[in-house]
């Protein structure tokens, strides 16, 4: 296939060194950075399927939710104040994730992450006590500025830290900590619906706190990158860490290239205005378009409203929320099968893979819903069908998981050059959350509107990704992070937008014409 590059890890550069233990800590506190966002996920499509939260906040949903019985049960969830209460989080991360630029540059990714977590500490507390639908969305406004700020810096870090022949596995350690998050917050749902007295959505929400502590007091143990160092202007810093996370005295040239990257980081005033250069066009094409297809795979209409999902498929109360408990199961077990195949398989077959996974998934659960509810939205669900509609969920789930849930943020954090990384990792974290706020504003009216057709819509979206994949994605498994243009400059589209003058390294590049 003329779609991808690789650098010969035989006659291109492999640097000495070994994954230390170090380095396995290191990671995994950052990783746990995605808690927050797994727990926000999960957490808010649970209480918004709580009569008593619906009572309280939103009582039009309630009436609509009982009078859907006898009605179309498309609309029963159709309010745009409701879809507002999950959506803002999502802006404001978008807008934070432009402030948590700076930061990660200029202080360095640990600190990023800090502000992270004390924010979203904060809008835990807020929500948990909120006496109206505005404390809810101040609230749910200040969770966004936290994961604003985590976002952009845990993948980076975890990308700086690994050796490049484990970068996908260690990174991964992100996005299995956001299943992790989305798993407990289903769990926590599933028990806190049972407390008496209509008071489980505070604990649930409340529960917030619980990863936003971990990942804040974790922060303040991590120390920085090599590569933010020599950023920031530390060479022996840097070099003393770069030795101590590669277990080995011998990182000169690691070290070399890490100094050389720094001396074109400072020719650069302006990374906003530099990311736009022709050379970078790849990477910018990357930073846009892999977050989009992420989020028009359709995978946060499970996520956010798995609950609200199933009972509008005829599932009630618990079923409907230990159905989702399934789906967050079937989430973590497929992190874990792309942390240990990522880095031997590569990026490029676990897309493409798990692009045809979705497909088929997504087409048979519509037309299940189509059979059942037709376009009236006026039926009932037999227990073979929600069986049916269940197991097909779960196979799209893990389909995605393993391909663009994982690697939507490894891939990105890996390809930017360090003198726009952080302006690189700043757009991808925004157009995730710009159209994260958007499925997450409409999917309800879509679903109304749309019906059975929505996973049609859906599942056409994953037909362009994959073709996006198959011809523009070069493979980027066992690069260096700062060897990356020579991948691009082997591709046969994006080398037209590089020239010689602006590749400062030496290597071999060969074309993968294999599977």
């Amino acid at each position: 296939m003329a779609g991808g590059a690789i650098v010969d890890t035989a006659g291109g550069k492999q640097y000495p060194g070994k994954l230390t233990l170090y380095v396995v800590f290191t990671c995994v506190v950052a990783s746990t950075g995605g808690l927050i966002f797994g727990y926000d996920i999960g957490i808010s499509g649970g209480v918004t399927s709580m009569d008593p939260f619906l009572l309280k906040f939103f009582p039009e949903v309630y009436r609509q939710k009982q009078a859907a019985s006898k009605s179309n049960q498309y609309c029963q969830y159709d309010n745009q104040l409701l879809q507002a209460f999950t959506s803002s989080l999502y802006l404001a991360a978008l807008v934070a994730s432009f402030f948590a630029s700076a930061v990660t540059r200029i202080l360095g990714r640990k600190w990023s992450m800090l502000a992270g977590g004390f924010t979203f500490l904060v809008g835990a507390a807020l929500n948990g006590a909120a006496q109206n639908v505005a404390m809810l969305i101040v609230g749910r406004m200040l969770l966004g500025v936290g994961i604003g700020f985590a976002n952009q810096s845990v993948p980076v870090y975890l990308s700086e830290m690994a050796p490049a022949h484990l970068r996908g596995m260690l990174n991964i350690g992100f996005q299995l900590m956001i299943t992790i998050g989305i798993l407990a917050a289903e769990l926590i749902n599933y028990g806190t619906n049972k407390i008496k007295g209509g008071h489980g959505w505070r604990v649930s929400l409340a529960l917030a706190a619980v990863p936003a502590v971990i990942i804040t007091v974790g922060a303040l143990f991590l120390p920085d990158t090599p590569n933010s160092l020599m950023e920031r202007g530390h060479p022996e810093a840097s070099r003393r860490m770069l030795r101590r996370i590669r277990g080995t005295d011998d990182i000169g040239e690691e070290y070399a290239d890490l100094v050389a990257a720094r001396e074109i980081s400072k020719q650069v005033q302006h990374p906003w205005r530099n990311i736009l250069m022709r050379k970078y066009r790849a990477q910018l094409t990357m930073a846009v378009l892999i977050p989009f297809f992420q989020q028009v795979s359709g995978i946060n209409v499970i996520n956010f409203y798995a609950p609200v999902l199933f009972e509008t498929l005829g599932f009630k109360g618990d079923a409907s929320l230990l159905s989702s408990v399934m789906t967050g199961g079937v989430l973590v077990l497929g992190s874990v099968v792309s942390m240990f195949t990522v880095d031997r398989l590569g990026r490029r077959k676990l897309f493409l893979q798990g692009g045809a996974q979705m497909l088929v998934s997504q087409i048979a659960v519509g037309t299940l819903i189509a059979v059942r509810f037709g376009t009236s939205g006026v039926g009932e669900m037999p227990r073979g069908y929600a069986a049916a509609v269940v197991l097909f969920i779960c196979v799209y789930v893990a389909g995605f998981v393993w391909s663009w849930g994982a690697l939507g943020w490894l891939v990105p954090s890996e390809i930017f050059p360090l003198e726009i990384r952080s302006a690189g990792q700043s757009i991808t974290v925004s157009v995730n959350m710009l159209f994260t706020f958007v499925i997450a504003q409409a999917f309800l009216t879509m679903l109304c509107h749309m019906k059975f057709g929505l996973f049609y819509f859906f599942a056409g979206w994953v037909v362009i990704m994959t073709a996006f994949v198959a011809l523009f994605l070069p493979e980027t498994k066992n690069v260096p992070m700062e060897e990356m243009v020579l991948v691009w400059k082997g591709h046969w589209f994006w080398s037209r937008f590089i020239g010689d003058a602006d590749d400062i390294h030496t290597g071999k590049i060969v074309m993968d014409r294999g599977a």
